[in-house]
């Protein structure tokens, strides 16, 4: 009888870990939070100004990067970037999207380009469910009526705000990115991106999900619950509007990762909390960490932003990595490897698997990191502040930090390991480097695809 019980004990066992281990090696469910005009220093555990306990969970229960930078300095040519892997710029993406008019003058599209390759159509490939929910900015709005929608772009189910190709009429009862109008209010909409999200996920969770969670309340203007629903008195701009917003975002992002949780699918479910530029307006520099810049600047300010992810199948806790230098542009080829998709196009791909860092190991970039901003936008100028206006063109190489504009003027060149707040300008030092540099982005720049008007 003993003998019966100790076979029948070990028999489950062992089917208890076979289980186990065939949940962990299936594909796991990817979501990617992106947040708008979220600063490093929003969250209490980069900087501890403003309060972020579920924020920081996630960042305990996983990897916090301390060295992540996004596509740009801006929305649109952000988003373009970490949807596609390449830099922006290839894909005339300048600044924001805004009328077709003001997209001639930027020398931008109107829309991405429906054929280029995309993490929903390279994981959809692979037999992912794909859902797009909040924030596009990449195609639709104001004048611009004939963006693809988001099917073109490998997407099953979404649901768009105002910029985008279909939005979605509970969040746009106006022609613009909010309105008292809106069955639901602007206190509401990551609530509502959240509650879609754990939908499309019940619904689907025998196969694996990829699913943006694009949120945008983050934005200006913040208009909290607190506001005796829109009839506030504070103005949106004010610092006490921007924490009782946060305060309510932080809340929704740890009610997705409890419903993560109550679907039973959270330890094979790799979350990923990013944002897609700096903050504006920065109040004292502690939106930004102290860093120098805001959003439409390539100092730190601009580009630097969060990075937390959480897999507790495959991710060990309470890790962060300050060595690993990471681009938006990465995630395309990360998640393909994570995800065993294979990648059609490989060549365009200005980014590199980084999934060795996700795991704990340390890497070192291939090539230095590019950006541009600011081409024929006045924008540039009139914000932010004087000494938070970048060089049109940057690139980051290790510890080196160099700026100049497309006639090589402006040059700087900062060492960040002593100098992180950028405010020590060694190119007439280290000219050498200084125009080693220089060469780098020159050629990358005279390289780009000609802007043409269609």
């Amino acid at each position: 009888m003993y003998s019966f019980l100790k076979s029948s004990f070990v028999f489950l066992l062992t089917l208890f870990f076979l289980q186990s281990q065939a949940q962990t090696d299936k594909q796991p469910h990817i979501i990617i939070i992106l947040a708008d005009d979220l600063g490093i220093g929003d969250l209490s555990t980069y900087y501890n100004k403003y309060e972020t306990p579920y924020l920081d969970q996630l960042g305990k229960e996983g990897i916090k990067f301390s060295n992540y930078y996004s596509a740009s300095p801006i929305c649109s040519p952000s988003r373009a970037g970490l949807l596609t892997g390449q830099r922006p710029a290839k894909l005339h993406f300048t600044t924001f999207l805004n009328t077709r008019e003001d997209n001639r003058k930027k020398q931008q599209v109107d829309f991405l380009d429906p054929n280029v390759q995309t993490m929903a159509k390279v994981l959809k490939n692979q037999g992912y469910k794909t859902a797009h929910f909040g924030k596009w900015h990449l195609g639709g709005g104001r004048d611009v009526t004939n963006a693809p929608n988001f099917d073109q772009y490998g997407f099953d189910a979404w649901s768009g705000t105002y910029e985008s190709p279909d939005p979605d009429p509970a969040i746009t009862a106006s022609n613009w990115i909010w309105s008292d109008q809106d069955s639901i209010k602007r206190w509401n909409r990551t609530k509502y991106f959240v509650d879609k999200t754990l939908n499309f996920l019940k619904e689907n969770k025998e196969k694996p999900c990829f699913i943006n969670v694009w949120t945008d309340d983050v934005h200006t203007p913040w208009i909290a619950a607190d506001d005796e629903q829109g009839k506030y008195n504070w103005k949106p701009q004010e610092e006490r509007s921007f924490k009782n917003v946060l305060k309510e975002y932080d809340k929704q992002i740890g009610r997705l990762m409890t419903g993560l949780k109550d679907l039973g699918i959270d330890q094979n479910t790799l979350v990923i909390f990013i944002s897609d530029n700096g903050p504006l307006p920065n109040f004292r520099q502690d939106r930004s960490a102290g860093l120098r810049g805001s959003k439409l600047s390539l100092y730190e300010g601009g580009i630097r932003m969060p990075m937390l992810i959480r897999w507790p199948a495959k991710i060990k806790a309470n890790q962060e990595d300050q060595q690993t230098i990471i681009s938006a542009l990465d995630l395309l080829p990360t998640l393909a490897k994570i995800a065993d998709a294979p990648i059609a196009e490989t060549k365009v791909l200005d980014g590199q698997d980084v999934s060795q860092a996700f795991f704990g190991s340390p890497i070192k970039r291939k090539e230095p990191l590019i950006w541009e901003y600011g081409r024929n936008d006045s924008t540039v100028f009139s914000f932010p502040k004087k000494i938070n206006r970048s060089p049109a063109l940057a690139l980051r190489d290790q510890n080196w930090k160099f700026f100049m504009n497309e006639d090589q003027s402006e040059m700087e060149l900062y060492d960040l390991s002593s100098d992180p707040h950028e405010q020590h300008n060694l190119a007439s030092e280290r000219k050498k480097l200084a125009k080693k540099y220089a060469k780098i982005l020159t050629k990358w720049w005279s390289n780009l695809p000609e802007f043409t008007v269609k």
